[in-house]
């Protein structure tokens, strides 16, 4: 690392090199990590602090990998739903260097340690949720989107008694749409 860019404090970067390391900002505490690596190009340092502070509340070592992930899941502060495929295309569009399956894996590890919510289409397409808060979703057949659905307008008057032996540990609400 050879320091800051002179183009100002939202940016961070390292030179091509085996081993770099990779310095963020948290707080007014630099926090120092070594990363292999093929290229590290200039990066948006919120986006990483967003990232790297995502990461670090739910006690996730950061690892190159979930750093990147992690920037692109909530480095603008917005929330979203991707699904694996689109959070590899992602990375890939930005020139991080992640298999699918780590891609994947990652997800999973966001998902176990409450960072993101799984949510199921069709029994075969999971979408994830940066976005905890209960709220039901709409479901765009024409696009195969996940976006929010407003919360202030649903209303569940009474859910069926759960058998003997069980317990409720969520409700999901899909509403399916097509565009006409």
């Amino acid at each position: 690392m050879k320091g800051r860019k002179s183009g100002g404090p939202d940016t961070i970067w390292a030179t091509t090199s085996k081993f770099a390391p990779f310095v963020i900002e948290i707080g007014g505490f630099w926090s120092i990590f070594v990363v292999m690596v093929a290229e590290i190009t200039v990066k948006d340092a919120q986006s990483a602090e967003r990232g790297s502070l995502w990461l670090s509340g739910a006690g996730l070592r950061p690892t190159r990998q979930r750093l990147a992930l992690a920037a692109l899941l909530v480095g603008d502060g917005q929330d979203r739903h991707v699904t694996a495929e689109s959070l590899f295309d992602a990375a890939s569009g930005c020139g991080e260097r992640v298999s699918l399956a780590t891609v994947y894996n990652t997800l999973r590890a966001f998902c176990d340690a409450g960072l993101l919510r799984e949510i199921t289409v069709d029994g075969s397409k999971s979408y994830f949720d940066t976005n905890m808060s209960d709220h039901p979703h709409f479901y765009w057949e024409d696009s195969a989107t996940l976006t929010d659905a407003p919360v202030s307008e649903l209303e569940i008057r009474r859910l069926p008694k759960v058998p003997e032996g069980a317990e409720m540990t969520s409700v999901d609400v899909i509403i399916r749409l097509r565009r006409v």
